[in-house]
């Protein structure tokens, strides 16, 4: 039994990518991310999830849980295989509506050298500079794609390393 199906984002994320003219076939989709609106919600598929995977970690980032989950069963896509799924908590006092909310690649390059190649489409450069696995982000109407050069997995990895 699949737990959440990102078929619908995965869609309208590659089309986007193919009129931008982004070339992702030589990279890894490394992860889904899939937000909630309430804490409830959050709790519900945090279990649900736990029941269909392994858990990589759960960390505080920005005052919220984030979980992360390496699935049993992948998400399968257009020849892609997604073992990891993100499930952040929302933000207080943001609003949220439930869903698939954006998608990761691992590139092969330093994400602003990334960005460089496509020079016409608007770059979120805000997660640029971050000290931890620096991104950069296309946004769409409802959705948004990053890319960045470590797979989440091996960041929570280190840092469940550096906890001990």
């Amino acid at each position: 039994m699949r737990p959440l199906d990102p078929s619908d984002l995965l869609q309208r994320l590659f089309a986007a990518l193919r009129y931008g003219e982004v070339d992702v076939s030589a990279f890894e989709l490394d992860h889904v991310c899939y937000r909630v609106a309430d804490m409830g919600r959050y709790e519900a598929l945090r279990t649900m999830l736990g029941r269909h995977g392994t858990l990589l970690g759960e960390h505080s980032i920005g005052g919220r849980p984030i979980v992360t989950f390496r699935l049993n069963e992948p998400f399968l896509f257009a020849g892609r295989s997604i073992e990891v799924i993100e499930l952040p908590a929302p933000k207080p006092g943001s609003v949220y509506a439930e869903g698939f909310e954006h998608a990761e690649f691992v590139v092969d390059e330093e994400p602003l050298e990334f960005a460089k190649r496509y020079p016409l489409l608007n770059w979120d450069l805000s997660g640029a500079s971050k000290a931890m696995n620096a991104d950069v982000r296309l946004n769409y109407n409802g959705f948004s794609v990053k890319f960045h050069q470590r797979s989440l997995a091996d960041v929570i990895a280190d840092e469940e390393r550096a906890k001990r």
